[in-house]
């Protein structure tokens, strides 16, 4: 039987274009509220209106973007309960992926390399750096436990969520961000499970007092 041979095909003009404004938004480039010009964008980036006019479609498919008839197409507003229902599935999940690696020998190296990362973006004020290293710690854990799947499955769930945090990087101390992430280190480290899911659930707890102070500085930036 002859075997066949899978060719990746590049993405369609129309999902890169998507991913790019999807970045944007994600980023707090495009803030909520804000118009997306088709013709704008379409000459911003020298191509025609059609693959624009799709991307504005996917991203509203994600939440991200609102199709107005006949007025337009506007950044959506961030979410304020699909934050917290990511939030609650990450401390849930990640809670037994940091139980699932103390104790098990797993190389722990990756995330002890993005801890020095973090600590140059905190110092030279990166916010994007620092959250993309934020999210590369993270995925290390999932790594060493042997779920990669299940960190994609939550990366998928928390778009709403990284907007937020690019706006929460900015106003609040990231140093204790890492300080957190050290604690989960350090207790994965000592093969201590309990102490890596309660340094877990704290840091991921941390978001609770940051939307409300996000949110009553910004109202018009969310919505129920």
């Amino acid at each position: 039987m002859s075997q066949v041979t899978m060719i990746a095909r590049p993405a369609s003009t129309a999902q890169q274009v998507h991913d790019w404004l999807h970045q944007r938004i994600i980023q707090g480039d495009l803030l909520p509220g804000a118009r997306l010009s088709e013709t704008e964008i379409a000459e911003q980036i020298g191509l025609s209106r059609q693959p624009v006019r799709e991307a504005f479609i996917r991203l509203a498919s994600d939440g991200l973007a609102e199709v107005r008839p006949q007025r337009g197409t506007y950044i959506g507003k961030i979410s304020v309960s699909a934050v917290l229902s990511a939030r609650l599935i990450r401390e849930a999940v990640e809670s037994d992926l940091a139980a699932m690696v103390a104790g098990s020998g797993a190389d722990l190296a990756a995330m002890r390399a993005e801890l020095d990362v973090q600590d140059q973006a905190n110092i030279t004020g990166d916010v994007a750096a620092f959250i993309a290293s934020d999210d590369r710690f993270h995925c290390a854990m999932a790594l060493a436990a042997g779920q990669a799947a299940v960190w994609n499955d939550l990366e998928r769930l928390k778009s709403q969520m990284n907007r937020l945090r690019h706006l929460s990087m900015r106003v609040f101390d990231r140093s204790a961000t890492i300080a957190q992430h050290r604690a989960i280190l350090t207790a994965l480290e000592q093969g201590d499970g309990d102490a890596a899911q309660t340094a877990v659930r704290t840091h991921l707890r941390q978001m609770l007092t940051e939307l409300p102070q996000i949110a009553a500085a910004h109202p018009d930036y969310f919505t129920e």
